[in-house]
């Protein structure tokens, strides 16, 4: 399992003269979670998005810049946060192993 996802965004972020077109996020240390709730997480709740995505994300995105994400790349990154979270015995892949 990666640590690492790469994720190409429906609708590029725009930050001065630069355009974000593609985001590496990092699955998250446990002290990188604090001030969050795994279960609103695990829902893909966008508030607890806002607050760890700046946190594991390449290049570093602000809150704010989360928050005027289109709802397909948040929910793109959401899956992919929610993800992480999950014991690998609860992973897809595991299941298609046996």
């Amino acid at each position: 399992m990666s640590t690492n996802k790469t994720i190409t965004l429906d609708t590029p972020i725009k930050r001065g003269d630069e355009t974000i077109t593609i985001l590496t996020l990092r699955k998250p240390a446990a002290g990188e979670l604090r001030g969050c709730n795994l279960t609103d997480l695990l829902q893909m709740d966008v508030a607890a998005l806002q607050r760890v995505l700046p946190r594991i994300t390449t290049p570093t995105l602000t809150e704010q810049e989360v928050g005027r994400m289109d709802p397909a790349d948040l929910l793109q990154l959401g899956t992919e946060v929610s993800g992480f979270l999950l014991p690998k015995g609860m992973k897809p892949e595991a299941f298609q192993a046996e």
